[in-house]
């Protein structure tokens, strides 16, 4: 996928019509990947943009504290260099907040455009689990099905705590485990007990299933969107 650099607006010839051009190219991938239905990495890469360049209007004074983290300190200090040379350039900034005005509104529009799909996506989703859930639901196992295809790809799953800015968050590592075709005798119960079966470190795993109406890219939606969704059904049960 095409993308930006991570200061795009920021570097070399500073011109609207220029970086209308840059920016309108990327968007153009970006919705590429839309229309076909696939969010990610698209979706992740345009929000991170967007906050870059939001985060380069509103905060230009804090650029070390609001600046997303994948910015590195080369990066950092040429924005603090290119800030003080454009603030005594009342053209300069003026060519520079045209193309930020212009680019976060289309990049929004776009993230909107995302959204909807997300959205979409994630009402498609119906979880249920697998038997009885033991206590400890911070690992186990979650199958996805993907339409009306008959394989059931199986996940395992850990859930972990993570502090930021004394909130406290939950993050979700996964691993493939295997793919299982059903039919009348491979059931969801059945794959549970093999799994029990062949992986004996977790003897008593909470399982869930998540299906889908519709039919999505997997590695591009539907897992991302699958795995967002059992960490907040999840959450909301405990």
């Amino acid at each position: 996928m095409k993308t930006l650099s991570d200061t795009w607006f920021a570097e070399g010839f500073i011109d609207f019509e220029l970086k209308k051009y840059t920016l309108l190219a990327y968007l153009q991938e970006i919705n590429k990947g839309f229309k076909e239905n696939k969010l990610y990495p698209q979706l992740a890469d345009i929000i991170f943009h967007y906050n870059n360049i939001v985060s380069f209007r509103d905060n230009k004074k804090f650029l070390q504290n609001h600046f997303p983290k994948r910015l590195n300190g080369v990066q950092m200090e040429k924005l603090s260099l290119f800030y003080e040379q454009v603030i005594e350039d009342t053209e300069l900034m003026k060519e520079l907040e045209d193309i930020i005005n212009y680019s976060s509104g289309q990049m929004k529009n776009t993230i909107n455009d995302g959204t909807e799909i997300y959205e979409f996506v994630e009402e498609k989703i119906n979880i249920q689990p697998v038997g009885l859930v033991p206590l400890d639901n911070s690992e186990g196992y979650f199958f996805l099905n993907n339409g009306h295809i008959k394989d059931t790809h199986v996940y395992q799953y850990q859930l972990s705590f993570f502090e930021k800015r004394d909130t406290r968050y939950r993050g979700i590592k996964t691993s493939y485990v295997d793919c299982w075709h059903r039919n009348f005798s491979s059931t969801y119960e059945h794959i549970k007990a093999e799994l029990i079966k062949v992986k004996t470190d977790l003897p008593n795993p909470a399982v869930y299933v998540m299906e889908t109406s519709l039919s999505f890219p997997v590695e591009e939606t539907l897992l991302p969107i699958a795995k967002r969704y059992l960490v907040k059904f999840i959450s909301s049960a405990v």
